[in-house]
């Protein structure tokens, strides 16, 4: 005959409420371990950083204008380099980038009569077919200044459209600091010495963006 069972006596009422209390002091204790004190100056306490361009054009434009003054090739020796190979001229004397090889380059020449703020200019030295143009505004396009460098990258930005803003901002900062305080509306007939970037699309056409442009 098997053992007859023996029955639990129930908590008392005291009893439960101090299993109540330890589970949850080890419920807080649990929390305490698992949170972390984040500074006021940590990203984290700020929330999301929120990309802003006019912020990321003023602080990156001086670096990226002293950058391609840097690297600028004289016209007429770029011109010779690609004629003769643009591929290794590409490796010489360019950054690549996702649009083709940026160029950096200087030049002094006269300029010809523009439509919609890009000029032709006319470089001692240069090939009769090869066309050389500056665009001076209103509108500035192109990724030459983000990416003429090669210290700016994709990696730094969240996505693209962060990434092509960063472009247009660069752009803006240079319609302020170089363009604002030239004529362009005026430049036909004038000599000027330019500093700038092109991405090499056409062998036959270079689209300069400057950094630096001067009016003799």
């Amino acid at each position: 005959m098997s053992a007859a069972k023996v029955a639990r006596k129930p908590l008392s009422a005291a009893a439960r409420r101090g299993v109540w209390i330890g589970v949850v002091v080890v419920v807080i204790a649990g929390l305490a371990l698992g949170t972390r004190v984040v500074p006021s100056d940590d990203p984290l306490a700020q929330g999301t950083i929120v990309f802003d361009p006019a912020t990321f054009g003023g602080e990156n434009f001086p670096a990226v204008q002293e950058g391609v003054s840097e690297l600028a090739t004289d016209a007429v020796t770029l011109a010779d380099a690609i004629a003769a190979d643009a591929a290794a001229a590409g490796e010489e004397y360019a950054v690549q980038s996702s649009g083709g090889p940026v160029f950096s380059v200087t030049f002094t020449g006269t300029v010809g009569e523009g439509q919609s703020g890009i000029y032709p200019v006319e470089i001692e030295g240069l090939p009769d077919d090869l066309l050389v143009r500056v665009q001076t505004g209103p509108a500035i396009n192109g990724t030459e200044l983000r990416d003429a460098t090669g210290d700016i990258e994709f990696g730094q930005f969240k996505n693209q459209i962060e990434f092509q803003n960063a472009a247009a901002a660069l752009n803006d900062v240079l319609k302020t600091e170089v363009l604002d305080s030239v004529d362009t509306a005026s430049l036909a007939g004038k000599t000027i010495e330019v500093t700038g970037a092109f991405t090499l699309i056409n062998p036959a056409g270079w689209l300069v963006t400057p950094v630096e442009l001067t009016v003799r």
